[in-house]
C-alpha cells in the first residue's frame, strides 16, 4: 500500500520575514513540497524549511549520502547517537558534524547546541550552502537542533515550532526539549 502523508496549512502566524511562510500554496512551497514528494520516493526523508535549512530522518547508507549531495546539501548535521555519517559525508564531498545525543526525553545540555550553531553558522556564511539537520527519524532531536538554529536566527521558538511543524508535521517538541533550548538561547542573549 501506497501511502503519502498530507499536510493542511489552517492558518495562524508566519514569520513575516520567511517569503515560503508567507504564501501558503505560493509557487515556493509547491516547488518545496515536490521536492519533499521526491526525496521520499527516492529513500532520503528530507523536508525543506527554507532555501538553505532542511530536516529529516537518517541517512544510514553511501547511496542516500549521495542523494544528500544531489540535493545540494553541502553541511549535515547529525544528531542521532545510532550513527555516525561522517565517512559518508566524506565520501560525497559533504561536512558532517556528528553531534550524537540520546532521544531520551532529558535536558540537554548547551555544548550540544553550541557545537551545531557553531557548525550551522559556518556553514551558511558560505554562499550556496545548504544545510540538513537530522536523526534517525527526524520527530525529536533534529527538530529541537533546528529549533535552536532558528532561534539564534531571530526567530521567536514560537514561530519557529510553528514552521517547523508546519512543514514538517512528524516532528514533536517534548516540553524539556524546548526548555533546553530556551536555557541555552538565554545564554547566548546574556554573552
Amino acid at each position: 500500500m501506497n501511502r503519502e502523508r498530507v499536510a493542511i496549512w489552517v492558518g495562524g502566524r508566519t514569520k513575516p520575514k520567511d517569503p515560503v511562510a508567507t504564501k501558503p500554496g505560493g509557487e515556493k512551497e509547491q516547488v518545496k513540497s515536490l521536492i519533499v514528494r521526491r526525496s521520499r520516493r527516492n529513500g532520503m526523508d528530507i523536508t525543506w524549511l527554507t532555501d538553505r535549512i532542511a530536516v529529516g530522518g537518517g541517512i544510514w547508507t553511501a547511496e542516500n549520502m549521495e542523494k544528500v549531495a544531489q540535493a545540494g546539501i553541502t553541511h549535515v548535521i547529525d544528531m542521532q547517537i545510532e550513527f555516525d555519517d561522517t565517512p559518508l559525508g566524506k565520501a560525497a564531498g559533504v561536512d558532517v558534524l556528528w553531534n550524537p545525543t540520546d532521544d531520551d526525553f532529558e535536558p540537554k545540555p548547551p555544548e550540544l547546541f553550541r557545537r551545531g550553531l557553531e557548525f550551522a553558522e559556518g556553514a551558511l556564511a558560505q554562499q550556496g550552502a545548504k544545510i540538513f539537520i537530522h536523526c534517525a527519524a527526524g520527530v525529536h532531536r533534529a527538530p529541537m537542533m533546528t529549533l535552536a538554529i532558528l532561534g539564534s536566527m531571530g526567530w521567536s521558538l514560537e514561530d519557529a515550532m510553528e514552521l517547523i511543524e508546519r512543514r514538517r508535521p512528524a516532528a514533536d517538541f517534548a516540553d524539556v526539549y524546548v526548555q533546553s533550548v530556551e536555557q541555552f538561547l538565554d545564554g547566548l542573549s546574556k554573552t
